[in-house]
């Protein structure tokens, strides 16, 4: 992880732990750079990046202000950290189904920009928040990326263990949303009947060097799935 990126989850931290509501006004950008000891432009791209996200908005002249007014249970969809950065105090776990090393189909080898000679590792589970099912995903990670991956890591958070012990940043990711019916299979993940609605979401992370690593499809619960999209900017 940057050390702009560890600034921004530290003051988001801070926003949560203060219980700041909307329209509470943050330090200034002087006292920012005290208190974290690093330059203006290492707080400048945290706050960026919390502005992105929709946590915070900026006035040019009077300060910095906490933006985020979430309603109870609402994920934030566009995040390239995983669930567990946005769920607050909700609890997150993991029913693990495979983690393997394969040989990827072209469909996968396209996406992450490799051959189909090159290693992955599958990964398949049920994710459940506060003991309901959220989703089902189907992952396949660059295996020389991330040269190692057991069902203990999975269980827990894979971006956390990628960017804590093997030292990767993620960059930016390239979302496709599709609403459409389940198949029988997916809805014995669920718990759901086949045809019921649901929500696809295919994602490609990349590193800050633009090199696709993951590879995921996420089919999620359509009653316990609520998200929100902070928006910056006006609509025309």
């Amino acid at each position: 992880m940057l050390k702009y990126q560890q600034i921004a989850n530290e003051i988001e931290q801070y926003i949560h732990e203060q219980n700041l509501k909307q329209g509470d006004k943050l330090p200034v950008l002087e006292q920012m750079m005290n208190e974290y000891a690093v330059s203006k432009s290492t707080i400048t791209k945290a706050l960026e990046l919390l502005e992105r996200k929709g946590v915070i908005f900026q006035l040019r002249g009077s300060g910095i202000f906490v933006r985020r007014h979430n309603r109870p249970g609402y994920m934030s969809l566009f995040s390239t950290q995983g669930f567990k950065s946005n769920l607050g105090d909700r609890v997150l776990t993991s029913g693990v189904i495979d983690v393997s090393v394969m040989k990827p189909d072209a469909l996968v080898a396209e996406n992450l920009g490799i051959g189909v000679s090159d290693d992955v590792y599958r990964v398949e589970r049920v994710r459940y928040v506060d003991g309901e099912v959220l989703c089902h995903e189907e992952s396949y990670y660059v295996k020389a990326i991330v040269p190692y991956l057991n069902r203990e890591i999975v269980a827990d958070s894979i971006f956390d263990y990628v960017q804590s012990a093997l030292g990767v940043t993620i960059g930016f990711s390239d979302m496709y949303l599709q609403v459409d019916r389940l198949t029988e299979v997916e809805a014995g993940h669920l718990g759901l009947k086949e045809n019921d609605p649901t929500l696809r979401i295919e994602t490609i992370f990349h590193l800050t060097n633009g090199k696709p690593f993951d590879y995921s499809r996420i089919t999620y619960h359509y009653a316990h799935s609520q998200f929100v999209i902070q928006a910056n900017g006006p609509y025309m």
